[in-house]
């Protein structure tokens, strides 16, 4: 009877696990050159600009994947297509391993990866151990708490950001996260519903736009930056603009995760976005012969974690949360904080103290990981009822991070996502002396200014805007030494609204043809570029 019963808990298993992901590589993009000749086709001005300032090309990397090859996949019988990938000119499938495999025959694949590794030539012929399940990143300890938020933007000099106005006005944040609920209705967020700083989003899990629903983790991460409650709660980036994506399954967890973090912050990337922040991480699947080891926290392993790379190398900072794993069995980062290029954050207690859950370095390669660190216990934040409360976790300290950096680039818009984050780690506490649990330290983006300030790039007072928000105009106070400059505004979806070249003697901008919203404008002049937001009421 036990023999019986261990072979149908065999066949169920088998069963469950009979569909295989896989990503399949395309060969070729068909239609590029219409694309290159037509560049708004594929990308906003906002985002054509962030390059242009960045002195970075559009390449074949940015070409939509070509729909004909899709649909040739699609109609493969036992193929599920669930992704796609213009920045790896890649598809997601499932299916049966066979008519998996049986898409080699058409003459634009490219190759083809499983997910499961031990189905690739390449991949590992032994399944890697078997630790007790994990919960993901974003695993919180909550408990109800009116403390002040002020020690967690003190604790990163960020208020001295905010003293001189750089509160992320203008910037562009997309939270990468489970479900945003609360967001359209409790009293935290009042302030960014009424300054139409709520760009939009898009629930990537079930391809629908509602995406004030589901896990209620996003809204918690979206409160430590973009909330504001008087005299309770104030984010680190007030200011800033946000699109809300919902990438992560709570329910399940699978390598299309993977695969739709990549499509939103390919989107993230076309809308113009300037930061992406990120509160998951993945070492383990429902599937254990998707599982991740350490070998694989190597920057090049993962397909998140290459996905962050091809952001960066789009000209936009991503922010990710080191992971809560320091004190159990799996203790090191999970992807894609390992990334090479993504600004890794593990946590402190108020008092600037390794916190034990934050997921420790290096990566497998060596690297420093985290990269900084920053308040992740008894974080203060805002619950979906918008009632002030704390929780534990890097989910926290991450987007804690990403506020202050929309903060420090709004004050130095000249510089490039590198410069930025060699700016913060060389402000940071333990930058000559890093160590596995804290990385560089804790950063002072106050430093982290002034050392930019002292390069002489940057010593110019800004351009007033006032009054904004506005009704039919705008004046422009000129700082000293300035006589003119270019104004260009862009609509909340990146498209150009108009260019126009102000004075000291012609310096009003008419906004009476427009329609109630917010803006985005750049103002240049000479080597000299504000960025801000203006809002059309």
């Amino acid at each position: 009877m036990k023999k019986i019963a261990l072979f149908i808990l065999l066949f169920l298993n088998s069963s469950v696990f009979s569909q295989e992901d896989a990503w399949v590589y395309f060969n070729s993009k068909p239609d590029s050159q219409a694309y290159f000749e037509n560049p708004l086709t594929m990308l906003t001005q906002r985002a054509l600009d962030r390059r242009k300032l960045q002195n970075i090309p559009i390449d074949f990397i940015d070409v939509p994947i070509y729909q004909s090859f899709i649909n040739q996949v699609a109609a493969t019988q036992g193929i599920k297509v669930m992704a796609k990938s213009k920045w790896f000119n890649a598809i997601h499938v499932q299916g049966l391993q066979s008519d998996i495999q049986a898409l080699k025959t058409l003459n634009f694949v490219e190759r083809i990866d499983f997910a499961n590794k031990n189905l690739n030539a390449t991949g590992k012929v032994t399944a890697p151990k078997r630790i007790k399940k994990i919960s993901k990143t974003y695993e919180t300890e909550s408990f109800f708490n009116y403390a002040s938020s002020a020690n967690q933007i003190q604790m990163l000099n960020g208020i001295l950001l905010h003293k001189q106005n750089y509160t992320g006005s203008g910037k562009i944040i997309a939270v990468m996260d489970a479900g945003f609920p609360g967001v359209n209705s409790a009293e935290t967020f009042e302030r960014l519903r009424n300054n139409n700083q709520l760009l939009g989003g898009y629930d990537y899990v079930k391809r629908n736009i509602d995406f004030y629903s589901g896990d209620s983790h996003g809204t918690l991460v979206l409160s430590t930056m973009g909330g504001f409650l008087e005299n309770q709660l104030v984010g680190t980036a007030p200011d800033a603009s946000y699109y809300l994506f919902v990438t992560e399954d709570d329910k399940n967890e699978s390598p299309l995760e993977l695969s739709l973090w990549v499509e939103a912050a390919e989107e993230a990337d076309r809308l113009g976005v300037d930061i992406i922040t990120t509160s998951l991480g993945y070492t383990q699947f429902d599937n254990p012969n998707y599982d991740f080891t350490y070998n694989d926290m190597n920057g090049s392993s993962t397909f998140i974690s290459k996905g962050v790379e091809f952001a960066f190398s789009r000209g936009i900072v991503c922010v990710v949360s080191a992971g809560n794993q320091g004190s159990k069995a799996w203790r090191y980062i999970s992807a894609p904080a390992d990334a090479f290029h993504a600004l890794t954050v593990g946590a402190v207690d108020a008092a600037g103290n390794y916190a034990s859950f934050s997921s420790k370095g290096p990566s497998y390669d060596g690297r420093v990981k985290p990269d900084i660190v920053a308040q992740g216990q008894q974080s203060v934040l805002s619950n979906t009822a918008g009632a002030i409360t704390t929780a534990n976790g890097t989910s926290f300290s991450g987007p804690i991070i990403a506020g202050m950096v929309a903060s420090l680039w709004q004050a130095l818009p000249n510089k490039t996502n590198t410069e930025i984050l060699d700016l913060i780690k060389q402000s940071s506490s333990l930058f000559t002396s890093p160590n596995e649990k804290l990385g560089h330290g804790i950063p002072d983006f106050n430093l982290a200014l002034n050392n930019a300030l002292g390069q002489k790039q940057f010593s110019q007072k800004e351009f007033i805007l006032y009054p904004n928000p506005a009704q039919d105009n705008i004046l422009i106070s000129f700082p000293n030494g300035f006589e003119n400059a270019t104004i260009t505004l862009y609509n909340s979806l990146g498209q150009k609204i108009f260019d126009k070249v102000i004075s000291k003697e012609n310096k009003s901008i008419f906004l009476e043809n427009l329609n109630s919203g917010i803006y985005f404008y750049n103002l240049t002049s000479k080597t000299y570029l504000q960025s801000g937001k203006i809002v059309k009421q």
